[in-house]
């Protein structure tokens, strides 16, 4: 008896795959599964991962929710994408139902230096820092740690206060983003060993009362504060690591290294628990183009895409939940924003351009050079696009 017909990966021997196909996908997920509050979007550098972050609280908004789109990024992208000047200003109105902000860390270091002086003096009765432990706090605030510090303690505060609807965070490129998310754990850690270090120390200072037949130890009050620290990364932690409420969606190009980047980010991020959501593909060039006068590197350009389109959907399959194409322009201001939106959530009836294949153009479904792919002379620019 003949054994079952295999079925090929992906992108072999099957119709071509249009954006149409997914146009939505992202869109039913958040249907689906309304408790997912807190949202990432991340990848290297340059991909599309402020766009998209923008792009998504745009369209929650657009939903009825209430959203915070908020950047860790010194280099001010959300700043950028949405024309207003956020940076360090808290949570700024966008428009109804979006907020948008922009961590400072080196006002946050100042506030946290000013709350560590006051503890002190809370702490032991004192009218001011002595000198030597001043000098301590401002050259510990020059360690290269502090910054990351900050900026952990800053997400920490946005994500436990449960404000909004939804939490967008617009993570800095990969490395560094696995840095911050690992730190809950290390931080989890490191608490928990100065936690029992305390509580040893305070069972030695009760023993010792009691042998002088002293009254019960004052509350102590540093322990206080290291459960109190450890309370808060233990929540943000539960938050960025559960399944239920969160979900990280990788941004990526068709293009080989990146996508071997972001095959190893997906295994180091697994390892840190963080629950991956999906993978948005960006810039991807249209098949129309192909019946264009399109200069020879952008035909080169395209075959490469052909080939790694290919290798992605091998790989990554149904986890790729949208394809975007190259646009004419860089996606700064309301307008752009919301054609993204339109393009990720698929709500809007709109033809969507065909995911390029190692098929011929003929077999691509109706829409090709839909919304928004090449410029108004029927060639796409090369630097456009969601980025």
């Amino acid at each position: 008896m003949a054994g079952p017909t295999a079925t090929p990966p992906r992108g072999q021997g099957q119709a071509p795959l249009s954006l149409a196909t997914y146009a939505g996908s992202l869109a039913d997920l958040f249907e689906k599964h309304p408790e997912r509050r807190y949202v990432m979007f991340g990848g290297k550098g340059g991909l599309g991962k402020t766009t998209f972050s923008a792009a998504t609280a745009f369209w929650l908004a657009e939903q009825g929710k209430k959203v915070l789109v908020f950047s860790v990024d010194p280099q001010a992208s959300l700043s950028d994408i949405f024309q207003q000047d956020i940076f360090g200003k808290g949570a700024v109105k966008i428009k109804d139902n979006l907020w948008a902000q922009e961590i400072d860390a080196d006002r946050h270091i100042k506030e946290y230096q000013e709350e560590i002086r006051h503890k002190i003096r809370d702490m032991y009765g004192l009218d001011q820092v002595p000198q030597e432990i001043e000098e301590y706090i401002e050259a510990a605030s020059a360690e290269p740690a502090m910054e990351e510090s900050a900026i952990f303690d800053s997400v920490v505060d946005i994500v436990v206060e449960g404000d909004y609807d939804y939490y967008i965070y617009d993570l800095v490129p990969l490395g560094h983003a696995l840095y911050y998310l690992s730190m809950a754990k290390v931080y989890d850690e490191w608490i928990s060993k100065i936690t029992r270090l305390r509580e040893e120390m305070r069972e030695y200072e009760e023993v010792a009362a009691r042998m002088r037949r002293q009254k019960e130890v004052e509350e102590d009050l540093i322990l206080g504060e290291l459960q109190y620290i450890r309370g808060r990364i233990n929540s943000a932690s539960r938050i960025l690591t559960d399944r239920e409420r969160t979900a990280f969606f990788f941004v990526l190009v068709p293009e080989q290294m990146i996508l071997i980047d972001t095959r190893k980010a997906a295994e180091l991020f697994a390892r840190f628990d963080v629950p991956i959501g999906g993978y948005v593909v960006n810039r991807v060039l249209p098949e129309s183009l192909m019946n264009e006068d399109v200069p020879g590197y952008l035909r080169n350009r395209m075959a490469m895409q052909r080939g790694q389109l290919d290798e992605i959907r091998r790989t990554l399959g149904d986890e790729v939940l949208a394809y975007v194409p190259e646009l004419e322009r860089d996606v700064t201001g309301l307008d752009m924003i919301e054609r993204v939106a339109r393009l990720l959530y698929g709500r809007d009836g709109a033809a969507a351009a065909p995911v390029q294949t190692g098929r011929p153009a003929s077999a691509e479904p109706p829409g090709a050079g839909g919304l928004g792919v090449g410029s108004p002379t029927g060639t796409a620019s090369p630097s456009g696009g969601a980025s």
